[in-house]
């Protein structure tokens, strides 16, 4: 959606963007093959099944993206493939930060801040690094994984993750409560770790990275 942004103040007219995630995928690429039946970590996530598709265009009636904040690589040397929540917490809370000082905003002045798919555990850790940096998120900042699944009905563990996470939950729940009002202010930090299954194999370390967008209504 930065991209699309960029795109339609310069050149184009509407931009399509379109992600999505499927479960099995990511866990046998990363994490030990389903069919060993392999007991998941409390940290684990659950990769989800979904997808969502946004057109960034120059004309209508909003909601409207009013600015955006390209986050950079973080890497804070986490090395399980079942802990991404903490591998991406830093990158977050840096392009939070980031975000702060570069446009002079605060928490409050957004009804949301929502991340792409750190989970219960990550969450927590984005929460504890904003307050140590002074900014206190907690009332207004929720994570998409976090919202996909229901933790207790589901067993989940640390929650959703995956493209399609953040995706959908913005396409479908977040969209809908902009249209409505019910959110008039919010700022969307989609999650990413940079990692490949050769990688995580050979024991290195899972950089992570945020980008925000804000959008308003």
């Amino acid at each position: 959606m930065t991209l699309a942004a960029i795109c339609t103040e310069s050149f184009a007219e509407n931009v399509l963007c379109a992600t999505s995630s499927h479960f099995c995928s990511a866990e046998k690429q990363f994490r030990f093959p389903l069919e060993l039946g392999n007991q998941r970590p409390p940290s684990a996530q659950w990769t989800v099944t979904g997808a969502g598709a946004t057109i960034i265009t120059k004309s209508g009636q909003g909601p409207f993206i009013t600015a955006i904040t390209p986050g950079k690589i973080v890497d804070m040397g986490i090395k399980d493939a079942n802990n991404m929540g903490a591998a991406m917490a830093p990158a977050f809370a840096d392009t939070l930060i980031t975000h702060f000082k570069d446009t002079g905003r605060t928490p409050n002045y957004y009804d949301a801040i929502i991340s792409g798919d750190l989970g219960y555990i990550g969450k927590d850790i984005a929460i504890d690094i904003a307050r140590s940096q002074g900014y206190n998120i907690k009332s207004n900042y929720n994570d998409c994984g976090v919202l996909i699944f229901d933790k207790a009905k589901q067993d989940t563990h640390s929650g959703g993750s995956g493209c399609g996470c953040c995706g959908s939950v913005f396409s479908g729940y977040l969209f809908k409560q902009l249209k409505e009002r019910k959110i008039e202010k919010l700022l969307l930090i989609a999650t990413g770790a940079l990692m490949n299954s050769t990688s995580s194999q050979q024991g290195e370390t899972i950089p992570g990275i945020a980008h925000a967008i804000s959008i308003e209504v």
